[in-house]
């Protein structure tokens, strides 16, 4: 016997993409996905193109393999896509040590963390004429 198969978390015009254990700290990811928030795909992609932050290159990874997901596994329309979701998980945190003088040592904390996004399609606004 299988298993039942479990109901979909996302709405039918929603998908998502997630990014599991990238090297930075939550705090400093929150601050890239807090700049693609609410806005359209596209418009969303080229922020990150030419964001200075280091992680800004994985989170646009991930962007991309959302709308991907939204265009092969859902058959959502790629230009009516806007960036509902993006939020940020603790994972792991590496300890290493750095030694110091006169035989102490100090902590060394190599945070990690989870990225989420979800795009959702929306309806284009009629144009007036």
């Amino acid at each position: 016997m299988a298993k039942a198969k479990t109901e979909r978390r996302l709405k039918d015009n929603e998908a998502q993409a997630v990014a599991r254990s990238l090297r930075v700290s939550p705090q400093k990811l929150n601050l890239v996905a807090a700049l693609i928030r609410g806005k359209k795909v596209d418009r969303a992609l080229a922020e990150l193109e030419f964001s200075r932050k280091r992680i800004a290159g994985q989170v646009r990874k991930t962007l991309e393999s959302a709308i991907a997901n939204a265009e092969n596994n859902h058959d959502l329309d790629v230009d009516a896509l806007v960036v509902s979701e993006a939020y940020v998980g603790k994972s792991m945190v590496m300890k290493r040590f750095h030694a110091r003088g006169r035989g102490r040592a100090s902590r060394i904390e190599k945070p990690f963390a989870h990225l989420t996004i979800v795009v959702r399609e929306v309806e284009e606004k009629g144009e007036a004429a």
